[in-house]
């Protein structure tokens, strides 16, 4: 289950552009260490060496992907990149769903319209901690209109936890 929480956006900026350039620091020193090992032991000395320099920069990638994910993920300083992470998949589920969702939204469910809130919720504040508010301009309507639709029913407009079976629940209404 993720919940949103409430994050200063200047403070989430700072936190990824630090945790950013400390994995892109981690990946040039790995790739050059593995392309320049892959070309010394498998190379040929003045020939074309470019497989194995692409072998060992792709080798630095997987080290990389692989220290990030077992050794860095849990770390403070990377807290941020991955509420981030987790905030972006988060709403990605309800995208893969949202043609269900709406069908529910339409026929007034309320596991839907939760759903539906959420994502706006969740929508909001990615653009917030990104900085983009334009594209959340182009929703404000939307949006407004589902909160006024979700307080005509007296259903709790603060819908901040994404519950996986709600996914499942909105899966059965047809689009």
């Amino acid at each position: 289950m993720f919940e949103i929480q409430s994050i200063d956006p200047a403070y989430y900026r700072q936190q990824t552009r630090r945790s950013t350039a400390v994995i892109a620091a981690i990946f040039v020193a790995l790739a050059m260490l593995c392309a320049t090992a892959s070309t010394q032991l498998f190379g040929a000395p003045g020939g074309d060496n470019f497989k194995w320099n692409l072998l060992g920069v792709l080798a630095g990638l997987a080290l990389t992907i692989a220290l990030v994910r077992l050794q860095l993920w849990p770390r403070p300083f990377m807290a941020a990149a991955v509420y981030g992470w987790r905030l972006k998949r988060s709403l990605m589920r309800v995208t893969n769903v949202m043609h269900h969702v709406k069908a529910g939204v339409a026929q007034g469910d309320e596991t839907a319209m939760k759903l539906l809130r959420f994502y706006h919720l969740g929508v909001t504040q990615m653009h917030q901690l990104d900085g983009n508010s334009s594209e959340l301009s182009q929703m404000v309507r939307e949006i407004d209109a589902h909160r006024e639709a979700m307080e005509r029913q007296g259903l709790q407009l603060e819908q901040t936890r994404l519950d996986l079976q709600w996914l499942e629940q909105v899966k059965a209404f047809k689009a």
